[in-house]
Order: C-alpha cells, then structure tokens, then sequence
C-alpha cells in the first residue's frame, strides 16, 4: 500500500532526529500503557464496564455494546501505537476516542458531575474540573507519539490486530456470560432469622446498598411493578444490614431480608456494584438482572418470567 493513504502527519518526519525520536517513543508507550490497560479491563470485566456506562447516562440497551467496542478500540490504539509502522494509525485512534469522549462529557457535564470515570483499573477518578486538563494531557501524549512518527504502513497488519482484538472480546464476553447463568444457588440460607430453601419456587435476590439513591429508586419502582405469586423477593444488604427493614419500608418493596451476604457473594458474584438482581428457578439462577434503569429491570423480569 502506498503512503498516499496514510494518515498525513508532516512529510519531513520521515528524517527524524534523535530527540524527537525519543519524544514520540515515549508518548507511544504512556498512551499505549493508559489505552491497554483501560481497553483489556472492558474485555475481561464487561458487566461491570457495561453498568459504568449507564452511571454516565448511555442508554442500558447499548452500554454492552459500547463496552466491547471500546474495549477493542482502545486495545487496538494501545498496540498500535507501540508498532512504529503502525504508530501513526494508533495515535489519530487514540486521539479520536479522546476527543469524542470529552465532547459527550463536555455537552452532559451538568449531568455528570461527580460521576465515577475511572477509565484505568489503577486510576480512581471522577468527572470534574480535573477531567478535561488530565485527558488533555493524554491526547497531547497521542499528538506528539503520532507527529514525529513515521508514515503509516501496512494496513492489513492494522485490521490484524483489531480482529484479534475483537476476537478475544468476544471470547471474554462469551465467558463472563457462561458464569452468570445456570448456577446452582446454596441450599439454604438465613432469611428473617430463618432457614430459607432456595431449591424450589422462584427466588429474586436483590443486592443494594441502603445509602444508594441508584439502590432506592430501583427498590421504589420495583414495589410497583407486578410480581407473580410464586416469587419470593429476598433483599440482600451489600452494606449496614441494621438498615435493611427502613429501607424496605421506605421503599414500599415487599421483600423478604437476607444477611448471608458473603455466603451468597460466593455463589453469584457482583459484577458491579449494586443495585443488582439474580432470578433463581428449582434451585438454579434462571438470569441476572443488571439494569435497572428506563424500562428496565421490568423487562427482564418479564422475559424471565417473574412479573405479569
């Protein structure tokens, strides 16, 4: 392929001196460190990432989506940008993911403010005054990785890594999803003081935080939704249990209270934090629950059969 389709950077890079050189080494490998870490993170933890996306107000019907094409977008832009030929490439895709997710937090930061954004598994952040200096600087670390490189090259080599990318997102979510299904629920546990079977009828097991307002509107939406007569909600505090009948009773959810938190962690894991559901039918998890926005968890409680 001919360089005449490469991404136009300045044609006099292509004589680099040795300090530019050593520039662009050095922005390549701290977005590239930045860019696999946060893209590899989406891939093997996408519920979580999925849930992250919604708390910054993407619809639940495409946080999914978006996780995973981020997450092979980012992968992608980190190893690129670390392959001379390719660096060029992997720096305007990293400049451009930059680019676009300041403009979406610059047009809702009203909205945002406050929320977590830590894009890094390392890196604990929220969106702020801080946010648009901090990302700057990265795009900046992209402008100089990209601009004293070396023409693009090898385009099919490119889509070879963003295949590969795609691939193993694929394989990630398919294996995250494996684990979230068909898992047998303990035999027993503690319900208002009283040994409860989980191994018949169908069970909903909620898991909130009494101090989370997420937490709280989804329990006072729920309390109004239709449950069918054989189902059995059990509320699981992830905090302060001592406040697990206030919230109920604030809430108007009728449900039943566990404490057997740890126990019950063990067997169906939070992929995020809460609010979060798990649907339990004859003793095995039937589906989780992890939206609890706009229509949902309505409509997933409806496909799984547990409201009218």
């Amino acid at each position: 392929m001919s360089t005449s389709s490469a991404v136009h950077f300045p044609s006099d890079s292509v004589a680099i001196p040795g300090r530019k050189t050593f520039l662009s080494h050095l922005g390549a490998v701290v977005v590239a460190v930045l860019f696999l870490a946060a893209g590899i993170w989406k891939m093997s933890d996408p519920f979580v990432w999925s849930r992250m996306l919604e708390e910054l107000l993407v619809p639940p019907q495409f946080s999914m989506p978006f996780t995973l094409l981020l997450g092979v977008s980012e992968t992608t832009a980190g190893i690129l940008i670390l392959i001379p030929r390719f660096r060029r490439w992997g720096a305007a895709l990293a400049g451009l993911l930059l680019v676009v997710f300041m403009i979406y937090i610059g047009f809702r930061y009203s909205s945002l403010l406050g929320k977590d954004c830590s894009c890094f598994p390392w890196v604990k952040r929220s969106i702020g005054p801080a946010f648009f200096p901090e990302d700057g600087a990265m795009l900046l670390a992209a402008l100089i990785a990209g601009w004293w490189a070396k023409p693009a090259a090898s385009l099919r080599g490119a889509l070879a890594v963003f295949i590969a990318a795609a691939v193993f997102a694929g394989g990630s979510y398919a294996y995250a999803t494996s684990r979230l299904t068909g898992t047998k629920a303990p035999d027993t546990i503690a319900v208002d003081g009283q040994p409860y079977s989980l191994q018949h009828g169908s069970v909903f097991l909620f898991y909130y935080d009494p101090h989370c307002g997420h937490c709280e509107q989804a329990a006072r939406d729920m309390s109004k939704l239709h449950w069918k007569t054989n189902v059995t909600v059990i509320g699981i505090p992830t905090n302060d249990g001592r406040f697990a009948a206030a919230f109920l009773s604030d809430t108007g959810l009728k449900a039943k209270t566990s404490l057997d938190l740890d126990l019950l962690k063990k067997v169906f894991p939070l992929p995020s934090d809460p609010p979060y559901g798990v649907a339990i039918e004859g003793g095995r998890e039937k589906g989780p629950v992890a939206h609890f926005e706009g229509a949902e968890p309505a409509d997933s409680l409806r496909k799984l059969g547990f409201i009218e």
